[in-house]
């Protein structure tokens, strides 16, 4: 059985598991590591297939979930970037006794959009089209799903190259797996479960986001009424990005919030 790529740093008193999004790497933490290991002992994780967690094929989110389980501390706050928002909600709800608190970035619990419920998100027929693209120009269609995520920011060539060397930076991930996590964000609808969580719970989002569309956090709001939801006014999917301060200023006021209980 395949181990995945993780580190741990830092010596705060409350364990924080971050997950990267599709296509990605732990690589996306570096701006606000270092900050973090100040107050918190984080895990920094390759999901499984991604990274330098190599020798794994496509996973559906629940074998994915169980595989970052496996080495994951006994307690932890879950935060979940974009693809890994699903991984860590699917952990909250299957292991709620391992999660001390879920936070979501610029993450889902259905990313694809469903006309018929007035649901906002991805058209499928997007999703279908990158899953295609995938096989004809891999890199290409990676770069393209990579500057969508910075759209619309002040800095947005600037964080997608940025992106763009964290994955050159580590191994790529093969099609199969990219295939397999775009699949996951196609099909996966938690909406519902999630209701049941009985956690804290947090939702951090960016206003420019084209993925995952602002109305996405009214709804959820609506929702989830006991969950907390925070808005960066400049930030597209990649808040932690272009407004690393403010939001790491975000995760050490939950950390103070769990200290007290």
């Amino acid at each position: 059985m395949n181990d995945i790529w993780w580190q741990t740093r830092g010596e705060g008193n409350i364990d924080l598991v971050l997950l990267h999004g599709w296509g990605l790497n732990a690589g996306v933490w570096d701006c606000i590591s270092e900050q973090l290991a100040s107050q918190f002992t984080l895990h920094l994780v390759d999901l499984p297939g991604y990274g330098r967690s190599t020798g794994f094929g496509a996973m559906d989110l629940d074998a994915m979930a169980k595989c970052v389980l496996r080495q994951a501390p006994k307690n932890a706050i879950w935060l979940g970037w974009s693809l890994g928002g699903l991984v860590a909600s699917q952990i909250a709800l299957t292991h709620p006794e391992r999660v001390d608190a879920l936070v979501t970035v610029a993450s889902s619990p259905c990313f694809s959009a469903r006309e018929e419920e007035q649901w906002p998100g991805i058209k499928p027929a997007v999703l279908a089209g990158f899953q295609q693209q995938l096989s004809e120009d891999f890199q290409r269609t990676v770069e393209r799903f990579l500057a969508l995520q910075t759209l619309g920011t002040e800095s947005a060539r600037q964080d997608a190259r940025r992106l763009k060397s964290i994955v050159l930076d580590a191994p790529m991930p093969s099609v199969d797996v990219l295939n397999g996590g775009l699949e996951i964000l196609r099909s996966v609808d938690l909406r519902d479960d999630l209701a049941a969580l009985t956690m804290p719970f947090w939702r951090l989002y960016g206003r420019l986001d084209g993925l995952v569309p602002r109305k996405v956090a009214v709804l959820l709001d609506e929702r989830y009424p006991d969950s907390r939801s925070v808005m960066f006014d400049k930030a597209a999917h990649a808040p932690f990005i272009n407004n690393s301060e403010m939001f790491c200023e975000v995760l050490f006021s939950l950390g103070e919030s769990l200290a007290k209980v």
